[in-house]
């Protein structure tokens, strides 16, 4: 039996690709203070991410950036974290993820918003090496504002990643007249 199907859409919704996890903060994820590790929060953040990457190019993603991170409230020792993401942009072999993260306070059922993270995950084959990805279709306005605001970050990487590479040239110019 054959499908006219593709098996990997060359577009694929928002929606296809939301994702979300929830954990419990124990002792171990904590600090003196009873507090969320800053880099355990990142960890699951990564994760969460790479689920809706994951579903979004159906194929194996490596985590190429963490654009950036908002830590707005604390998280305590018992609280439910519950982590939320989906794709807002689509280029050739990236994704950009955006991952939202509450804590629900268990006696009350109070939920906060407490973090905010961009990352970017390029998709790769079995060998590493690069694979296209499907198109993402932002259906909803905050979907489509999102899809717009992603491309503005991704020129911003891409002027910052080639101020970098000017000032490293820059410094290893002046390191060899030096000599």
């Amino acid at each position: 039996m054959t499908s006219s199907t593709p098996p990997h859409p060359i577009v694929r919704t928002v929606a296809s690709t939301q994702s979300e996890m929830t954990e419990i903060i124990l002792p171990n994820d904590a600090n003196t203070l009873g507090n969320l590790l800053g880099g355990r929060l990142m960890h699951f953040i990564d994760l969460t991410g790479a689920m809706a990457a994951y579903r979004h190019t159906r194929t194996h993603v490596v985590t190429a950036a963490m654009d950036h991170i908002d830590f707005i409230q604390p998280v305590h020792v018992g609280d439910l974290l519950i982590l939320k993401s989906s794709v807002n942009r689509a280029f050739n072999a990236s994704v950009e993820v955006g991952v939202k993260v509450w804590v629900e306070h268990p006696q009350t059922g109070s939920m906060l918003h407490v973090a905010s993270a961009y990352l970017v995950f390029v998709a790769i084959d079995k060998s590493g090496a690069r694979q296209k990805v499907p198109a993402v279709q932002p259906e909803t306005p905050t979907e489509m504002r999102r899809y717009e605001d992603a491309q503005r970050r991704r020129e911003y990487r891409e002027a910052e990643a080639a101020r970098r590479k000017q000032a490293k040239a820059a410094i290893a110019a002046q390191t060899h007249s030096a000599d």
